[in-house]
């Protein structure tokens, strides 16, 4: 790595902390002030439980807010440091030496690269970890939250409600299970259900024990007792993910292939999660390289109109993908759902955008 590269590397590296910690930073503070109320309803914990969980509560959202600010990030970061050098007028200094702009541009997209690839390990990896964490609401005391569950597939095709889901105890109260066989391809048959008043997990012979459970087949008039249920994929972690579908964000993509065999409730969710999963790393990097050439500018006269144009174009970018997110859950001009369609039109619009920008760039 060359003198040059290291010092436009450590300008990007600078301003990515910067706009992490501002965007990042400013992001919590909103939602503390939102939330306040509903944190403090615990009051009675005291305060030093109250700040602690408020800590906890945010220190693990920050991967979620880095995964949805990545890209603004990025963007903010390479903005930030080159308009340090083009105000000390570096970049003319560069263009003498007989080198070109192009090649400031090198270390900030390599950079980006591996923001990129420490993206998607948040998403795939860190993310579903603790994502049983993340659903916790603000007023929510930690291993106190209870959920209502309707229709969760388990992984073997069956589907399981139940009034109550007890985190701490790991306790389905009421539970009913609905056993399914898959006669094809997402065509699905009823072959009895399960019934109990409660429903413990087992950690020791990782099954369900059921209480009162009583098992009914359709060749049955009456039901037969069963002391428990085994479940290949649903762990007490996953209930609170699988309650309710907007969580399903905070699934990794092989977990939404897995969700998609078993015929889920919200389809369109689902496979929307799906391709923008895969890609949503690509817009971000798209975003950046068609920022990018516009803020290589040589007189410092005209980086406010540069830092302009730039903005406007993040903007133009960021919002296409927020219309084409909301377009993938809708059956429109195609009278069927393409998740896939939408999920990659942001790239074929802006994609060639930014290689012409690329090409047209004054170095």
């Amino acid at each position: 790595m060359k003198i040059l590269d290291r010092y436009v590397a450590k300008n990007f590296l600078v301003g990515y902390a910067i706009a992490f910690g501002v965007l990042i930073g400013l992001r919590v503070i909103i939602d503390l002030f939102v939330g306040l109320d509903e944190f403090v309803e615990n009051a009675d914990q005291g305060l030093l439980k109250v700040l602690a969980y408020i800590g906890e509560y945010y220190g693990l959202h920050i991967t979620v807010y880095f995964r949805d600010f990545a890209g603004m990030i990025t963007v903010v970061a390479a903005a930030f440091s080159l308009g340090r050098m083009i105000r000390s007028n570096e970049l003319i200094a560069i263009m003498a030496s007989g080198v070109s702009l192009k090649r400031v541009v090198g270390p900030i997209l390599c950079l980006s690269l591996i923001f990129i690839g420490i993206l998607i390990i948040d998403q795939e990896m860190i993310i579903p970890a603790i994502s049983h964490k993340l659903v916790r609401g603000q007023d929510v005391i930690p291993g106190q939250e209870s959920y209502e569950v309707w229709f969760i597939p388990d992984g073997s095709g069956s589907l399981i409600c139940a009034k109550e889901y007890d985190v701490n105890s790991s306790t389905f109260q009421n539970p009913t299970i609905i056993k399914r066989e898959e006669i094809k391809a997402g065509l699905w048959r009823v072959t009895g259900k399960i019934s109990a008043d409660k429903a413990t997990y087992n950690y020791h012979s990782r099954r369900w024990d059921l209480s009162n459970g009583r098992l009914i087949q359709q060749d049955m008039e009456q039901g037969v007792p069963v002391q428990a249920y085994t479940s290949e994929q649903l762990e007490p972690r996953d209930v609170p993910v699988m309650a309710k579908a907007e969580h399903i964000a905070l699934l990794s993509l092989g977990q939404l292939n897995k969700l998609a065999a078993q015929n889920p409730r919200d389809v369109a969710q689902l496979y929307s999660q799906k391709h923008f999963r895969i890609t949503d790393p690509v817009i971000n990097f798209v975003t950046l390289m068609v920022s990018l050439p516009v803020l290589i500018c040589r007189d410092p006269r005209t980086i406010k109109t540069a830092v302009l144009t730039s903005f406007t174009l993040t903007s133009s970018c960021i919002l296409t993908v927020f219309a084409c997110k909301m377009l993938a859950t809708e059956e429109l001009f195609f009278h069927r759902l393409m998740p896939e369609f939408w999920a990659w039109l942001p790239v074929f619009i802006f994609l060639p955008i930014a290689f012409i920008e690329l090409d047209s760039m004054k170095t």
